[in-house]
Formats: structure tokens, sequence, C-alpha cells
């Protein structure tokens, strides 16, 4: 009789536990929560209805405000395949000039397991006024679909670093070249040094020739004025240098 009784005091908790359970679960929202609750879902359908309508640019027009509300949506969307319905609220009328309302939505797109994807649809609006001052949509991945997409961060993460590894060791490798680059201008240098020496010597050599001439005739010229002056030889002088007048000098005597 005793273990009868232990039996059914034991079901007994075991139901209590259950129906614990079922009310934490099913949230009892206030008439001031469920206000903000339905304030939230006009959004949401209104926003909806204006991508369906495919209006969002006018009203981003009339309110830039309103770009990051569409574009959050927009990207959500791309996931969700487009809103279905909401499933849940969670209201915070905390703070008394703002209240944040998240919304449980689901989407027509499936997740890797078959089911519905969800997402939570963040609506937050003044409270004196209710003008919506930002909407955003987290949507809500599966553990694999969350490892895969760390996994492909990681996979790039490591990959951008070895591709700039290799194109710096690239770029050390080519420093071994640049001595061979000085040695090949250092070593075309003297032969145009060279060239240069050739061609002065061989102006020199004209200017000598030039200047011998110029003796020579010079000689003959002083010989035949001495001669005409009574002087037979013209040993007595020697031509040792020779200057150039400015013609101008010439013209002014």
């Amino acid at each position: 009789m005793k273990k009868r009784l232990l039996v059914l005091g034991m079901i007994a908790c075991l139901f209590g536990l259950t129906a614990c359970g079922n009310n934490e679960s099913a949230q009892v929202l206030t008439e001031e929560e469920e206000a903000a609750a339905q304030v939230a879902d006009s959004y949401i359908s209104q926003i909806a209805q204006i991508e369906a309508d495919g209006t969002a640019d006018q009203y981003i027009a009339y309110d830039e405000s309103l770009e990051g509300v569409f574009s959050s949506w927009e990207s959500g969307m791309e996931d969700l395949g487009g809103y279905v319905e909401t499933t849940g609220h969670d209201v915070d009328l905390s703070d008394n000039k703002e209240v944040v309302v998240n919304v449980d939505i689901t989407g027509s797109a499936l997740d890797p397991k078959g089911q519905p994807r969800t997402a939570t649809v963040e609506v937050i609006y003044t409270a004196k006024d209710y003008k919506l001052s930002s909407l955003s949509v987290n949507v809500n991945y599966t553990f694999g679909e969350l490892m895969k997409n760390a996994a492909l961060n990681t996979v790039l993460g490591m990959g951008t670093v070895f591709v700039i590894l290799i194109l710096i060791s690239l770029i050390i490798s080519c420093f071994s070249l640049i001595p061979k680059i000085e040695a090949a201008f250092k070593k075309k240098e003297p032969a145009k040094e060279e060239k240069k020496d050739v061609v002065d010597q061989i102006i020199e050599k004209e200017e000598l020739a030039d200047d011998s001439e110029l003796v020579a005739v010079i000689s003959a010229a002083i010989a035949a004025y001495e001669a005409d002056n009574g002087s037979a030889s013209s040993d007595g002088f020697v031509v040792r240098s020779i200057r150039k007048v400015n013609k101008s000098k010439w013209q002014n005597a």
C-alpha cells in the first residue's frame, strides 16, 4: 500500500512539474505589453507589404532613416524566403523613452533539418509618439550552419595569410637581383667615359693641328715683314702662344 502511494505521489509530482513548464513557456503579456506587441506587428506587416509592392524607395526618399530598416529586412528575407507568420513576442518596457519588442517570425524557406526557418525581429519605437526608431532581422541558424560559416571564415583567413606570406617571400627573393642590376649599370658607365676620352683626344689633335698651321702662317708673315724692313733672318723670334681676339674689338678699332 505504501509503495502504491509513493508511486502515485511521484506521478503527481511529475504532472505538476510538466504543468509548471508549460506555464513558463506560454508567456502571458500584460495589457501594455500586448499593445506594444500589436504596434510591432503592425510595423512588420507594413514593411512586408511595402517590400511586396516594391515601393520601398519612395519611403526611403521621404525618410532616409528607413533605409537601414528596409536593408535589414531584405537581407533577412534572403535567408527566410519570405515572411509567413508571427509566433511570439518579448516586450521590454523598462525604458520610458523607447519600447523594444522582439518578435519571433517564421519564413517560407527550410533549414537543413527540413524545418521552417525562424528569425527574431527587433522593433524599437518611441514610447511617446510610436515612431519607428529601428528594425533589424536576426535569422536563427542551426548549429551545423554556424560551424560551416566558422570553418569558411577560418579557411579564408588562413588562405589570405598564406597568399600575403608568399608575396612577401617573392619580394624578398627579388632583393638578390638588385646588386646584379647595379653592376650592369656600372659596367656601361666606363664605356661612355672611354668614348668621351676618345672624342676629346680627337678634338685636341685637331686643335693642335690648327695651331701648328697658324704658327707657320704667322712665322712666314713675320719673316716677310722683317725682310721688308731690312732684316734678312727670322731666327730671332719664336711663336710661344696664340691668343684669339674677339672680332668686336677689331671692328671697334
